[in-house]
This record gives C-alpha cells, structure tokens and sequence, in this order.
C-alpha cells in the first residue's frame, strides 16, 4: 500500500534530499514550502512503481535550472501544478503518477503538490538518487531516443514580468535547452513537468526507491541531530553506505555562472599533496587529488559538509570554511538508464573540460 505522506516528512525529504542534492539540487526552504502546501492542502501519496498498472502514464516533475542567489528567481507551488495540468492536456492523457528527475533540497518534493491537489501518485523512483546539471542526465534513457515527446515549463518573476508557460515537443535533447533557456529567461529557477512514460518504461528504467532512500536518511539525520555533528556524519554515512573521503579548509573557489544557467568551476580542499579537487558544474561531478587522479566521479553520490553535519551548496562554500566530503560510490545505489547512457556525458565534459563518462560507464561492463 502507499504511504500518505504527512508534516513529518517535509523535513526528512528536505535533510536527505539536501545530501542527495551533491552541492546543487535548489534550495531548502524552496522544499519546505512545496511540502508544507502539499500535507497541508490534502494527501500526497508515495507509491511504489508497482502499485501502478504497465499502461498509465507517468511523468518527470522537476524545477529547472541554477538558482544563484544572484538571480531574480521566483517560483511557487502552483507553478508545479499548472506543469502538470498543461502536460496532461497536451497528452490528451491524466497522468497517475510522477517521478523527479532527481533528490535535492526541495526536488525531493516536486511531485508532493500536484500529488495532493490532482491526485497523482508521487511514484518512489527517481531519474537519478543524486542532483545532476542536465535534464538528459535524469531523462531515464530518453535522452538519445528520437521519439517526440513533450516539456512543459511555468514559472518566473512576476514583478518583473518574467512569468512563463511553455509546451514544447520533440526529442528530448533538442527541446531540454529550450526548458533550461525558459529558466534563465524566468529569472533563473523554473518548474516543469516533462517525458510522459508508460510506468513499464518507468519500472525498467529509473531509479527505484529513490525518494525513500532519502527519506530514510533524513529521518536518520533527524535522530542524530542531538548528538551533535560528528554523530550526524557518522549517520549520514552509515545510511548511505558512504564514507569520509577528505576533508579540510577550502583554499580556493573558482566558480562561475554561465549563461546556460550552469554553475561551473573547480573548489579546493586542503593544501599541498594532502589537497583535493572537486569539479563543479551546477553539482559536485569528480574530485581529483593532488596528482590529478580520479578519486570519484558522478554518478557517485558527493557531497560537501559541514562539520555539524550540514550539506553545503557550491553557493555557500567560501575560502576558509573546513568541510567534508562525502563519497556513496556508484556502486551501492540503484543507478538509472540515464546515468549509464553514454550520449547525456559529452555536453558535460565539453563544459567542464574533464573526463567523466570513463569513470561513469566502468561499471557497466
């Protein structure tokens, strides 16, 4: 049976959607808005992929793009809803269920409003456990395919007259820009619903279980939160199954804000041979060490803490601070088709100017 989800768990999802989330995957007190007005206005239900049948259709509820605080961004819940609605009128179809494209501090929570106003399931898989820079990256293996399929996009700043809706339809790698262009355009942050599925399609290619694993772990660094910071790691890293990879004073950030909407650069932890690098593009995607080797890579889980245990945002790191990185290997989490889709790496590693796909694919053998 479902789970109806209740006030208790806004603040869950928000705590392990925000280790999820990578260094990117929005903001906080974005997803305790979402998830307040979603338990408050009626039952937001979390369904495994099972309980629906092979034919209904389900869909990606995301938000869309990067939002600095140096952006005027404005986005609210009916936004989400108002995705929906303009998808499932385009299909031609009701939706019975939507998945995220990926955790973070309040994707975690997109699907949770429309769930409890239009009575779509919040199905527990993901297009990617951890946040990621690209729609393609939690499309679940659509991003090569040819097939036409739709994106809808509302949201913006209204003072400024920023506010969009936008139904596009193609293929996704071609119509993904113009969702993330919409964004920049709306003031940087944008809410969308997009790639209608069949739930066959769903349950083989996504991640399963995605949203109760960051439940879990939220409610894992709730029970610690008393205890004090070392015991908050040391939960987080016991849930995951994660580790410790380095940790020490940032020494220098180096990151910028592009026009696509990316956040893109490098952040250095420590000094000398004991130093580290982690690559940032919007997330955190690979962490060199001193010599330039590879220590981890997406779509590995990497996060950067504080030491009371709190996930930080590429945004709010700055020289000085001392964080730890958190490292849940690729390995040990469910990985969808879109992370093992070799065509979602080359705009990446063009961006970045690293290699990732490499790493990402090794497993796959």
């Amino acid at each position: 049976m479902g789970r109806i989800l209740v006030e208790k768990d806004v603040e869950a999802a928000v705590k392990g959607g925000s280790v999820y989330a990578a260094g990117g995957g929005g903001w906080a007190d974005h997803g305790r808005m979402l998830g307040f007005a979603a338990v408050n206005v009626g039952k937001p239900e979390l369904v495994s992929i099972d309980e629906l049948k092979d034919e209904d259709w389900i869909a990606t509820a995301a938000a869309i793009g990067a939002p600095a605080s140096t952006t005027p961004w404005e986005m609210q819940g009916i936004d989400y809803v108002k995705a929906v609605q303009l998808l499932q009128e385009t299909l031609g179809h009701k939706l019975s269920g939507l998945i995220i494209g990926q955790n973070g501090k309040s994707s975690t929570l997109n699907g949770w409003l429309p769930s409890a106003i239009l009575g779509t399931k919040v199905v527990d898989a993901v297009g990617d456990i951890r946040a990621h820079p690209t729609g393609d990256m939690g499309s679940i293996g659509m991003a090569g395919s040819p097939e036409q399929m739709i994106q809808t996009a509302v949201g913006g700043n209204r003072a400024e007259n920023r506010y969009i809706e936008l139904v596009v339809k193609g293929a996704t790698a071609k119509i993904s820009p113009v969702l993330r262009a919409a964004a920049d355009q709306s003031g940087g942050f944008i809410a969308s619903c997009r790639n209608p599925l069949r739930a066959s399609y769903v349950r083989t290619h996504a991640a399963l279980g995605g949203i109760s694993m960051a439940l879990a772990l939220g409610e894992a660094i709730i029970a610690a939160e008393k205890r004090g910071g070392s015991a908050v790691i040391d939960a987080i890293c016991k849930t995951t199954g994660g580790h410790i990879l380095a940790e020490g004073v940032i020494t220098r950030k180096d990151v910028v804000y592009t026009k696509e909407a990316f956040d893109i650069g490098t952040i250095t932890v420590g000094a000398g041979e004991k130093s580290v690098t982690l690559h940032v593009m919007n997330e955190y995607m690979a962490v060199d060490d001193a010599d330039g080797e590879r220590l981890a890579t997406f779509p590995a889980v990497i996060t950067t803490l504080s030491p009371e245990g709190e996930p930080l945002s590429v945004g709010q790191l700055k020289e000085g601070m001392h964080v730890f990185i958190l490292h849940v290997p690729m390995e040990i989490i469910p990985l969808s088709a879109s992370v093992l889709d070799p065509t979602v790496y080359p705009v990446v590693e063009k961006a970045m100017g690293i290699e990732i796909a490499r790493y990402a694919l090794a497993t796959k053998a």
